[in-house]
């Protein structure tokens, strides 16, 4: 065993010395360059490996695409004409009833007025009306002339019975007995004037007609 064990002894420290000399020779390439090139030529030789790929057995070419057929048409089958149409439902729609108008505001009627506590009364004359014109007053002209007629007239009088004013309502004919008519009336007519609902006196009018006749001797 002792044999053996410095056998063993010996080849490790031979081992280390070749192992120490190596890498002063690597070193040393290393520091000088030139070990550099040749272990590349080395490490080229022994890690360049040519490795071929199997080539690829050709694949044959896709066949043409199919064209594909068109399907044929569809024919859609004839439609039924119905000649004679059933006639058509009408409907009877009844119309809303009419909206009533609105409310018409009919304002109630104004309040009578009170009854008057007199009763109104026109103008009256006083005295005979024929007396208002005579024969003394005939216009000459008209007398001379021999003219007559009906004239009517209508007065206003007063409140104090006196005429205000005469109109000439339908003439004679002849224009001097229309105006002697307004004249004599004017100057000798005299009325009871004419009241109101309350008795007081007002204005009124009265109407009336002179027929001028000549006189015969």
């Amino acid at each position: 065993m002792a044999y053996a064990d410095q056998q063993m002894s010996g080849n490790k420290i031979t081992a280390l010395i070749i192992v120490a000399l190596i890498h002063v020779a690597v070193g040393y390439a290393l520091v000088t360059g030139l070990a550099y090139s040749a272990a590349k030529q080395i490490l080229k030789k022994v890690t360049t490996v040519d490795i071929k790929e199997p080539e690829k057995p050709k694949e044959p070419p896709p066949p043409p695409p199919k064209q594909d057929t068109p399907p044929p048409p569809v024919v859609a089958p004839p439609v039924k004409v119905d000649i004679a149409p059933a006639a058509p439902v009408i409907e009877t729609v009844q119309a809303p009833p009419p909206v009533p108008p609105p409310p018409v505001y009919i304002p109630p009627a104004p309040a009578a007025p009170p009854p008057p506590r007199f009763t109104p009364k026109s103008a009256a004359p006083k005295g005979n009306p024929a007396n208002w014109a005579t024969s003394n007053d005939y216009p000459s002209r008209a007398l001379r002339e021999e003219r007559e007629g009906t004239t009517g007239f209508r007065v206003t009088v007063g409140t104090d019975g006196k005429v205000t004013d005469c109109q000439i309502t339908s003439s004679s004919g002849t224009p001097e007995l229309d105006a002697a008519t307004c004249d004599n009336v004017r100057r000798r007519a005299r009325f009871t004037p004419a009241t109101d609902g309350e008795g007081n006196p007002t204005t009124g009018t009265y109407a009336n007609r002179i027929r001028w006749v000549i006189p015969k001797d």
